[in-house]
């Protein structure tokens, strides 16, 4: 009995403290092994979905990477075979564009007549002729000049079958009896003009011809048709006629719509900073744009005609183109023939007419005559 007294009064006189602590272990450690035990548990779960989740999201976004880069593969041949189908096309569009500019030109004035003849109205022919010049003048280097000026007997050949020799063919052509006969006259009096404007420059720059000296027998030949052409056509075609030729009129339009522009695009490639460069480095694109401008003119001219082609009797109308064509090609092989023979009488291989840059502008140029 004393004993067990001496066990309580000495237990109740344990540190409050410790008391606590070791009822508080005694009652809460069996909590906290229930608890971690449900919070490890969760963390399983938790792992499992996670693993689940994870392994899902792996599979969908590989599926969609395959069928991503299927559709990328799919979408990159489809590419592949529109360009390989189509790369022939572009390649054939840019190197014949001249040619499919005139063609599209004629085409649109035949469907399209109004745009024509509006554009007849604002004189957009004389803004095409000015562009034309003005790209002419950009693209004229000097050392071009120069060599032009030592190809100078084939420019004076050339001056002189535009203005002397191709006219007498007009007397051949006025013997050709066609209904309605004005188709004839017109040819013969076409045949007494000087050469083309634009057309003939553009075609030598695309032969890879002497390009400068293209240009100078056009700027001559249609400065000195002024004075010439009234001549030739009074004693070729105009007897009974009546035909005049406005000179101060075309002086005046030759001036502005040919030599102005020119010599502003020479000057601003010359001296305006930057200008030559960017000119040499663009020389294709403003190439395709002299051709546009140049399509404007059969344009125009089939727009304004349309109405009265339609009253031609399609066999007369060909027949007609049919003469025109063969008008040129008589002029093609004469100026040929004639560059050949005077190439071996005068110095052969070393002569100015044998160099093939200088021949090509001789013929092309000598064997257009503009309308």
């Amino acid at each position: 009995m004393a004993g067990s007294l001496q066990t309580l009064i000495n237990y109740r006189h344990l540190p409050c403290s410790q008391y606590e602590i070791s009822c508080r272990i005694r009652l809460i450690s069996p909590l906290n092994s229930l608890q971690f035990t449900r919070n490890s548990l969760r963390l399983r779960k938790l792992n499992s979905i996670s693993k689940i989740i994870t392994a899902s999201q792996g599979e969908y976004n590989h599926q969609v990477g395959d069928n991503g880069n299927g559709d990328a593969r799919n979408r990159g041949d489809s590419s592949s075979k529109v360009l390989n189908w189509a790369q022939p096309l572009l390649n054939f569009a840019a190197s014949n564009f001249l040619p499919i500019a005139l063609i599209s030109g004629v085409a649109l004035g035949l469907a399209s007549p109004g745009l024509g003849c509006l554009a007849h109205q604002y004189s957009m022919s004389k803004f095409s002729t000015f562009g034309i010049f003005i790209i002419s003048g950009l693209t004229l280097r000097t050392e071009e000049i120069g060599a032009a000026v030592e190809a100078w007997p084939a420019g004076l050949f050339g001056l002189i079958s535009i203005l002397l020799l191709s006219p007498v063919i007009s007397r051949l052509i006025l013997q050709l009896r066609l209904n309605p006969q004005e188709f004839v006259t017109g040819l013969a009096i076409f045949s007494c003009m000087p050469t083309t404007l634009s057309s003939g420059v553009a075609l030598t720059q695309l032969v890879g011809g002497n390009s400068a000296l293209a240009l100078a027998m056009t700027v001559i030949s249609n400065l000195l048709g002024i004075l010439i052409v009234p001549f030739t056509l009074s004693k070729y075609i105009a007897d009974g006629v009546g035909v005049s030729v406005p000179t101060e009129q075309l002086l005046r339009s030759l001036l502005i719509t040919l030599l102005v522009p020119l010599i502003l695009g020479k000057v601003s490639r010359d001296y305006v900073s930057g200008v030559g460069e960017y000119v040499d480095q663009n020389r294709k694109i403003l190439s395709m744009i002299s051709a546009i401008l140049l399509s404007l003119v059969p344009f125009i001219q089939v727009s304004r005609s349309r109405s009265l082609l339609l009253m031609v009797k399609p066999t007369i109308f060909l027949v007609a183109v049919g003469m025109g064509t063969l008008l040129h090609l008589i002029l093609l092989a004469l100026n040929t023939f004639a560059a050949q023979s005077i190439s071996v009488a005068f110095g052969g291989k070393a002569s100015d007419f044998a160099k093939k840059e200088n021949f090509r502008a001789l013929v092309i140029v000598a064997s257009q005559v503009s309308a």
